[in-house]
């Protein structure tokens, strides 16, 4: 399907349609360990029927539906599903614990929520009960819940039967009660700038917020995502990413539907499957994040599978060292893998290697920028672009700018600027070819393994633990992660505490990638002359006590 403008005015919806017109007995789906197939027609079918059974529900145009669930069979039919019928897909953190969801929840507005039944020690129909108790005594669809005024219906992404809540085959047999016609008007309301997906992310200050994010904004950046790596129809792409965060539900999915690419998705990482996964579907790109590729490479059945299939692919989410790059081009035969660079509130991705790229450019940098994309340095504290080989904070401005946060115009404002650039936070430098590298961060964001972590929920958080007088969290480095979270604590005066005390506190209460790694005990905390902590010398002194110099 090459397309003959840069940038399309069309919903997800109408990207799917189109993709099932050309390619409609190509494979869209497929997961090898429970031998789960669809085609481009029948995946359209599934996600018909879902988007009507969801219309019978009582789902409105505009409304979120929360999708809190590892990459199961029908999580990417939910994705287009909700696109359909004009309302707005907020994923959930899979690692998620019971107050993140409650704030999500509140600050969001959620008016439905699918759930399956938990996620490795977090239970996740349990978790939904104690926070909205009355699911189970009120009539389904008819939902008043004191802490959630806007939740209107809970569902279950599966078979089971929970009291208060739909099961997915209960919806699906919704579907017959909604004519095409009406499916169809519901179709004809929508416009590609509607916001179609919202995903929390704790962006460069605060709490996590909601970026907001169109058909416009997401369908457009995954097209060229998949352009840059040459994708078509042919192309079999492994999916072992999770889909509620961009990489797997934009580099990923909105890449290949956009293509006609078939899709074989895994619903957790697991390093064995992912070489099966290759080995029997004739795999030709893989995505990951180097941690992913690094245990790929390192594990001991390594060269049992085949792995001559590979083409392309994106490694993403934290920096790449050389010698794996090398590895994955040469054991794992990737020669055209590129690198992405980006953040939610930007689509997600601003920059992008080629398949032809030398591989300097690929282990020293993020690539040039997206087409119909500015990306430019400029001085933090001035605004004003820098030269090139200059460092400075990576902005940008296109048709990928989100919306907005949700219900936080302050906070909107003070990343996109007057002029419509979209400030990252990060600090980088472009040469004279247009190739960026980032070189750290401005605001101190922690990336662990391609999450995002702001220091300040954690610090707020263990404020509330008995014996702590002051807290700091910063990014310790990290081989395996790139950054660890790391927390430099002051004890009250006559309390003793010992690290596995705070790791302790935090454990099954916040998400176990924010736990801290690393609990350091401090007199003080070094001081500019305004009284303004320098977390940057909390790092260097975290090398120093960690030996990591």
């Amino acid at each position: 399907m090459p397309r003959t403008e840069p940038l399309r005015e069309m919903t997800l919806g109408d990207m799917l349609d189109e993709t099932i017109e050309a390619y409609p007995d190509n494979e869209a789906i497929v997961y090898v360990d429970r031998d789960f197939r669809l085609t481009y027609a029948e995946f359209g079918e599934v996600v018909d029927n879902l988007a009507k059974g969801l219309m019978a529900l009582g789902v409105a145009k505009g409304e979120k539906v929360a999708a809190w669930a590892t990459n199961i069979p029908y999580w990417v039919a939910l994705q287009f599903a909700t696109a359909k019928i004009g309302a707005v897909l907020l994923t959930v953190n899979t690692a998620y614990k019971r107050e993140e969801v409650r704030y999500l929840l509140g600050q969001s507005e959620t008016e439905t929520l699918f759930l399956i039944d938990g996620f490795r020690d977090t239970d996740y129909v349990r978790t939904i009960y104690e926070l909205v108790p009355e699911l189970r005594d009120q009539q389904r669809g008819y939902l008043l819940s004191a802490a959630f005024p806007h939740l209107r219906r809970v569902c279950f992404l599966g078979q089971e039967k929970h009291r208060g809540m739909y099961s997915l085959p209960e919806i699906l047999s919704m579907g017959i009660m909604v004519t095409d016609d009406d499916y169809q008007r519901r179709q004809d309301e929508l416009s590609p700038h509607d916001v179609v997906n919202m995903q929390y992310t704790s962006g460069t200050t605060g709490f996590p917020k909601g970026v907001m994010l169109t058909h416009y904004n997401i369908g457009n950046n995954g097209f060229w995502i998949g352009e840059n790596q040459c994708l078509t129809y042919r192309d079999r792409m492994c999916l072992p990413v999770p889909l509620f965060h961009c990489f797997g539900c934009v580099l990923g999915v909105l890449a290949a539907v956009s293509h006609g690419t078939t899709m074989v998705i895994l619903e957790t990482f697991d390093p064995v499957l992912v070489m099966s996964s290759i080995e029997s579907e004739r795999c030709t790109a893989l995505y990951g994040v180097p941690t992913m590729f690094i245990a790929v490479l390192e594990h001991k059945l390594f060269p049992k599978f085949d792995y001559s299939s590979l083409r392309t692919g994106i490694m993403a989410g934290s920096p790449c060292p050389i010698e794996v790059m090398r590895q994955v081009m040469d054991r794992m035969y990737m020669g055209e893998i590129t690198i992405c660079y980006g953040l939610t509130e930007g689509s997600p991705v601003l920059t992008q290697t080629r398949v032809d790229d030398d591989i300097r450019y690929r282990v020293e940098s993020v690539g040039r920028a997206m087409p119909e994309i500015e990306v430019r340095i400029v001085d933090p504290e001035t605004n004003v672009p820098v030269a090139c080989g200059v460092q400075g904070e990576v902005c940008c401005r296109g048709y990928n700018i989100m919306k907005g946060y949700y219900n936080q115009p302050e906070e909107t404002s003070a990343v996109i600027d007057s002029e419509g650039w979209l400030h990252s936070g990060d600090l980088g430098i472009m040469d004279d070819q247009g190739y960026l590298s980032i070189t750290g961060r401005y605001k101190d964001m922690i990336i662990r393994g391609g999450e995002n972590i702001y220091p300040r929920e954690i610090e707020e958080y263990l404020y509330h633990m008995e014996g702590i007088s002051d807290v700091q969290v910063v990014g310790v480095p990290s081989a395996k992660y790139g950054e660890e979270v790391g927390a430099f604590v002051i004890p009250k005066k006559g309390h003793v505490l010992t690290p596995e005390d705070v790791k302790d506190f935090c454990r099954g209460k916040i998400s176990r990638f924010k736990v801290p790694k690393h609990v350091f005990f401090v007199d003080s905390y070094p001081m500019t002359a305004s009284g303004k902590i320098q977390k940057y010398k909390l790092v260097e002194m975290s090398r120093t006590l960690l030996g990591t110099e």
